[in-house]
């Protein structure tokens, strides 16, 4: 079961707080948790003096009800991240891997590290390893993207691709092609050059790793 309490505290505290909180508590019953519901907001309205917004404030089951940019999932109210929050994800790096900011792949790779360090620390605690693993694909092509528009003539393409020890019969087509950007950064010979090892090498970290190096927090969470 789900409760949720949006509490404006009052000045007379004389403290300064923001100006709504949340709160969820989980039961196991619907007895308990029409229980649970009476004795909070008579603790926050009586002993803390708060007043809870009634019309915010309910009993539902957990399946569904999203909290703080995560959504509970099943009757054991599985962590995933909200789809509205998946977007915004996605918006902040298409800021941020823009092909006509006109800065160089270090200064990007070093702006978007934080970024996806700071957004995986706090959603790290969802159980989507496979929404994290799509992402990883999905920002491994845009940093492939955004290298190949910065590698610009054709023989520094195709020079480039060679260096990463792409074939010359696979480099030259790949080099010489006027697709755009976005296409060839799926072609075989963007993946044969700039791998998944590579990306690292250049200062790109994966979302999935991250998740996996939050593996603790999970499992208390």
């Amino acid at each position: 079961m789900n409760r949720e309490v949006h509490v404006r505290f009052c000045e007379s505290l004389g403290v300064r707080f923001p100006r709504a909180t949340r709160l969820q508590i989980y039961v196991k019953t619907h007895r308990s948790a029409r229980r649970v519901f009476a004795s909070v907001e008579r603790f926050l309205t009586w002993k803390l003096k708060l007043v809870v917004n009634q019309q915010k404030s309910r009993i539902a089951k957990a399946d569904g009800v999203e909290f703080l940019g995560f959504k509970f999932v099943g009757r054991r109210g599985e962590i995933r991240v909200t789809a509205k929050n998946l977007a915004k994800f996605k918006q902040r790096v298409r800021l941020i891997t823009r092909r006509s900011r006109g800065i160089s792949m270090s200064r990007m790779l070093g702006e978007l590290r934080p970024y996806l360090r700071g957004w995986m620390g706090y959603f790290g605690i969802a159980a989507t390893k496979g929404i994290f693993a799509s992402l990883d694909e999905w920002i491994r092509r845009r940093v492939r993207m955004c290298f190949w528009k910065q590698w610009r003539l054709p023989r520094t393409r195709i020079r480039k691709l060679k260096q990463l020890g792409v074939p010359h019969d696979v480099a030259v087509p790949h080099g010489t092609s006027r697709k755009a950007y976005w296409r060839l950064a799926k072609t075989l010979g963007g993946h044969m050059g700039m791998t998944r090892q590579w990306l690292l090498d250049q200062g790109l970290v994966f979302l999935r790793y991250l998740w996996s190096e939050l593996a603790p927090l999970r499992r208390t969470a």
